[in-house]
């Protein structure tokens, strides 16, 4: 048992992540019936997001996990909820998918600083796109990838199908593969409309999707869809990863990473949700980003961290 304790401190740990720092106003996530509900990696003391993978009754997106793109939706709060479901494993910090959850999108916390480097008071707090983690860093001061010689091709997609709500099933395909981040059109389809994620099927194929815009109802019609292929290469830096924003010239402001192609972190090629085409040129990637959490404490690697989303004076 490679976690049995071996030691005993003269006093106890200041807390668990995930824990409240204060018994300061908290403030949860607005969630409607049916949300909000633990996705394949909810993990306490973490950052979240919230996906459109599954909507409540609202329309509003209902899953929540340590992962995603863009600003957070909030911490994952300790609530004794992690369970162990492997045979002779410890301890678990992650929450079954399915599960209902509470994320808090105000207050104050312990987390874990993440980073190589001491947080101090007056930090912000970052976070990991693609594990939740946290660090911390000046204002301004996200951490990137890059590639000096890199690239993004315009891409399609051309399938049958129909949607119910915010579900896209496809009977038939006509050209391409369908993937994440991919916006589709068709006669029906609400302008702006994109893939989320497969739920089941054939993977690229048959199958059905979740899409971005709920409370649609689409007839069998032919279904396009445009995403962008970006290309890393040259000298790469840093590891590229799904909910990255890009940055370079010719690259639209916004413009994310939303699958995996055969890259798998450096050198090769990622999906991206825009289909703008941009010749070789050095392309940047945020691998975090800034939070309006601000640290409260200081703490070393691997230490635990207050964090708040109070401002002070």
């Amino acid at each position: 048992m490679a976690g049995f304790q071996t030691q005993a401190t003269y006093n106890p740990a200041p807390a668990v992540e995930g824990d409240f720092a204060s018994t300061n106003p908290r403030a949860t996530v607005l969630a409607g019936p049916g949300g909000l509900v633990a996705g394949s990696s909810f993990i306490v003391g973490r950052a979240i997001w919230l996906s459109s993978t599954y909507v409540d009754d609202d329309g509003a997106p209902a899953v929540a996990n340590a992962f995603g793109s863009g600003a957070i939706a909030g911490i994952a709060h300790r609530e004794q909820q992690g369970l162990i479901q492997q045979y002779l494993q410890e301890f678990t910090m992650q929450v079954p998918a399915g599960f209902p959850v509470t994320v808090f999108a105000s207050g104050d916390f312990w987390v874990k600083n993440n980073g190589s480097t001491q947080a101090l008071p007056g930090m912000k707090a970052y976070a990991n796109f693609a594990d939740g983690k946290f660090t911390a860093a000046a204002t301004g001061s996200a951490s990137t990838a890059s590639g000096s010689a890199s690239s993004v091709a315009a891409s399609t997609f051309s399938v049958t199908g129909s949607i119910a709500d915010n579900v896209l099933t496809v009977t038939a395909v006509g050209s391409g593969t369908v993937v994440a981040g991919g916006t589709i059109s068709g006669t029906g389809i609400a302008t702006g409309t994109k893939i989320v994620s497969q739920l089941s099927g054939t993977t690229g194929g048959i199958g059905t999707y979740a899409v971005s815009i709920p409370e649609q109802t689409v007839a069998s019609t032919t279904v396009s869809g445009t995403y962008g292929t970006l290309t890393v290469g040259g000298t790469v830096a840093g590891v590229f990863g799904v909910g990255q924003s890009i940055s370079g010239s010719g690259v639209v402001a916004g413009t994310t990473i939303t699958a995996l192609g055969t890259g798998t972190g450096g050198a090769g090629s990622y999906i991206v949700d825009n289909n703008t085409v941009v010749a070789s040129t050095a392309i940047t990637a945020a691998t975090n980003v800034e939070t309006k959490f601000v640290v409260r404490s200081s703490a070393l690697p691997g230490e635990l961290m207050k964090i708040s989303s109070w401002l002070q004076g």
